[in-house]
């Protein structure tokens, strides 16, 4: 048949499926068309946010559901036949798929992954597609895989009846692990990034390798009360009246799936040990959750459990695998499986991007020495030497310092939202008491109405712990500021914080990520897009460390006389207490936390009280981190021009691709590609300057001219007078428009159904007054180069 002026999506239906059909794809089971595997990256501008374009593939073709074996990118005919090759290649990569095809319906080119074919790409006719049996021919080749190990490898998955599916990282790290483990591997690491769902993909593996009868009898390993009650309760549930938590330190062998609590099975008196009461080979497969807080460590009571088990396959989960000269999850569980890393998340728009508030104090900059004999508030003389910030909340503590921190946290909450979920890490228990005080005295409105809108949530505080469910729980209100020091840097999906606060020393980078990660998850029912650290410590440093992988949105450090949040978030003009549409998710811990430091100082040394030692906040620059993650140490001018003029040679150059732009909205999403922080540049240039301006100003030396300038200069011009009443009406009010709130909101024919537009008529009978679509199509681009053409 000939084929002439057919779209993609032509190519596709009249084409490609049936060509697919006819080589024995079933076409509701084994062929998906359309498939959208990442979210979208989040960009936020201020208090709004966007997601850039998510990657979708033309088509995935599976073997059975979840085991993928071909993608296809289409075109049009137009287009030659290998013309999306390299796109299907990048996306063939990323979702772990061995057979690319691209086709624009006249024959297909195929790409072996495998290596296996002599010619790695080669052109086949529409008629010559391979069966799914080729395929699945050329996989078990190509892994080696048995007739044995192929009944474990094509074992179903679950099937939620909700519709809830594993994402395509979670797949791979499902299958993988599930084929690693037919084949006879008995350690294995997955390291996937806090809030991309580990004990989801941890219930599949399971489900998968016990109905294949493979693992009989697994035992699931946490480290917390409450992951192991919210596992049975959430993703593990399915397991029903075959699953049992081993508690009370009593042993049911009649179970198949078993959760247990680590300290609840082991101990320092034999009697404790409970585990021993199953044989040695009583499990076939164990999995460790969060392993990296225990069974790295050779002589962890982790290890001596795995140990003990030795015979079964053991499985570690973690999103930051330990390796110290002392401590080695690797060594241990071999090289990861599969890695999902936090920027990966960031970049699929799975996982929330985030802003830095970075605070110098003086005193830790300078350190602080006490005059000779001085004596602190409980009359202990002051041992005579420099105290710095490593010192600060544990062998020294002033207290002025503590307010200050509380103060600016405050400050921040009330530009923002005071009901956003907030956790502060301080240095140790005694050091989150007096940071809960402060806290309660700056925000005294708010506690007069409910005490717990401030709670000290550690590891000694019965009362801060039965807060936890109330916490973690998106619809409860209270607490809103939960202040800690170790309990709550790793562990359970809280879904509710949207600031961290970091006025702790932390030098461990795997401390560091979890803490990181407890403001990571989306929660978009919740507004939750993005996140907020605050930091008192210089903690945030570690970003420019090699082993951190996920890029903040920008680093924001304050100086005297600056805004006290970062340029683009707004303050809340609402002022309504009760409003939390914007709270968001965390994870959490549930019980045990390191004392130390309670109530001596750093090596059993005393504690010295000081009150009556000044502290202030010191100035520092403003730091960005660009789209690849990179620290931009340059002003943020600096970093514009260079940026710009890497894209645009000349300001000519620019001139002429924003004048021959039909929407200038896609060169200012072009621009925001690039790392261009127009938001940001907006707060140091001038609010009112829209993207044109300013990228003429910044980068080319041009005066710029603000919205409302332009606009009048257009009305001077008696532009309008061509039009008809009502139209000319139209234009005045979008230009109106444009000095208000910018081009991008006059592009957009949505627009005409908001007021003031919706006076003169309904969207159709305003461009009819123009004489059609295209005709108002045209009136708008015309406005746009009266609007950009110089005075």
């Amino acid at each position: 048949m000939k084929k002439s002026g057919y779209t993609e999506r032509d190519i596709c239906t009249k084409f490609i499926t049936p060509a697919l059909v006819k080589a024995g794809w079933d076409l509701h089971k084994q062929i998906r068309e359309e498939v959208t595997f990442t979210a979208g990256r989040i960009v936020v501008k201020g208090k709004m946010h966007t997601r850039k374009k998510a990657k979708r593939a033309d088509y995935i073709l599976y073997y059975k559901t979840h085991l993928p074996l071909a993608i296809i990118e289409a075109k049009d005919d137009k287009h030659s036949v290998g013309d999306g090759m390299q796109q299907a290649l990048e996306y063939a990569e990323i979702l772990d798929i061995p057979f690319v095809f691209s086709s624009n319906g006249k024959a297909f080119l195929f790409h072996d992954r495998t290596g296996q074919s002599h010619l790695i790409e080669k052109e086949i006719p529409m008629d010559q597609f391979p069966s799914p049996q080729e395929l699945w021919k050329r996989y078990k080749r190509w892994k080696g895989i048995t007739e044995r190990e192929e009944k474990i490898i094509t074992q179903d998955y679950f099937v939620d009846p909700s519709g809830k599916a594993p994402r395509y990282y979670q797949r791979i790290a499902i299958n993988r692990t599930v084929e690693a483990i037919a084949k006879g591997q008995n350690r294995i690491l997955l390291v996937l990034a806090t809030g991309t769902g580990k004990t989801l993909t941890a219930f599949q593996i399971i489900w998968r390798l016990w109905k294949s009868k493979m693992k009989k009898r697994i035992l699931f390993l946490a480290d917390r009360n409450i992951l192991v009650d919210q596992t049975m309760a959430n993703d593990f549930k399915h397991f029903g009246d075959k699953m049992t938590k081993i508690k009370n330190r009593k042993v049911d062998k009649s179970y198949e799936i078993y959760l247990a609590l680590y300290q609840g099975v082991s101990g320092s008196e034999d009697w404790k040990n409970i585990y021993k009461e199953f044989s040695p080979d009583f499990f076939d497969l164990i999995i460790v959750d969060e392993c990296h807080r225990g069974s790295a460590r050779e002589d962890s009571a982790w290890r001596e459990i795995l140990e003990y088990f030795s015979p079964a396959t053991q499985i570690g989960l973690t999103a930051t695998p330990k390796e110290t000269k002392d401590v080695s999850n690797i060594h241990y569980f071999g090289e990861p499986i599969y890695t999902y890393s936090l920027k990966q998340g960031i970049e699929d728009g799975f996982l929330a991007p985030y802003k830095v508030i970075r605070y110098t104090i003086d005193k830790d900059v300078e350190g602080w020495r006490p005059s000779k004999g001085m004596k602190d508030k409980y009359g202990q003389v002051i041992e005579d030497r420099i105290y710095n910030v490593k010192d600060f909340d544990r062998n020294l503590v002033l207290e002025e310092r503590t307010k200050i921190v509380a103060k600016k946290i405050t400050e921040y909450l009330k530009k923002t939202d005071r009901y956003q979920k907030t956790i502060v890490f301080c240095n140790n228990i005694e050091h989150a008491e007096r940071m809960r005080q402060a806290l309660a005295n700056e925000n005294s409105d708010l506690v007069a109405k409910n005490h717990k809108y401030v709670m000290r949530i550690t590891g000694d505080n019965e009362e801060g712990k039965a807060e936890l469910d109330n916490f973690i729980d998106p619809a409860s209100t209270y607490p809103v500021i939960a202040v800690t020091s170790k309990l709550m840097t790793t562990g359970v999906d809280a879904q509710t914080c949207k600031l961290i606060v970091l006025d702790a020393n932390i030098n461990s980078m795997t401390e560091f990520k979890q803490i990181i990660g407890r403001g990571t998850r989306v929660n978009e029912e919740y507004n939750k897009f993005s996140f907020t650290i605050m930091d008192f410590r210089g903690v945030t440093n570690l970003f420019a460390d090699p082993a951190f992988d996920g890029d903040p949105v920008q680093i924001y450090e304050s100086k005297d006389g600056d805004p006290l949040i970062p340029p683009d978030v707004e303050e809340d003009d609402s002022d309504n207490d009760n409003d939390i549409s914007s709270v968001s998710p965390i994870d959490f811990v549930g019980e045990g936390e390191d004392m130390n430091g309670e109530t001596e100082g750093e090596n059993g040394a005393k504690t010295y009280y000081v009150n009556n030692v000044k502290v202030q906040v010191i100035n520092e620059r403003v730091q960005y981190y660009s789209e690849d993650g990179k620290l931009i140490t340059e002003s943020l001018k600096d970093y514009t021009r260079k940026t710009i003029k890497k894209e645009y040679a000349s300001l000519d150059e620019f001139l002429q691709k924003w004048n021959s732009a039909e929407r200038k909205q896609a060169i200012i999403e072009e621009l925001l590609e690039q790392g261009i922080l127009l938001d940001e540049l907006q707060e140091e240039v001038g609010r009112d300057y829209d993207p044109f301006d300013l990228i003429c100003h910044v980068a080319f030396d041009m005066k710029p001219l603000t919205r409302k300038e332009r606009a009048m200069n257009v009305k001077k011009r008696n532009y309008f007078a061509k039009y008809g009443d009502k139209a000319r009406a139209v234009l005045e009010a979008l230009l109106d428009k444009y000095a208000d709130q910018g081009v991008e909101n006059i592009e957009s024919m949505e627009v005409l159904k908001l007021p003031p537009f919706d006076q003169f008529g309904s969207l159709v009978e305003i461009v009819k007054s123009f004489g059609g679509k295209q005709q108002y199509l045209k009136a708008i681009r015309e406005l746009e180069q009266q609007i950009y053409t110089s005075a």
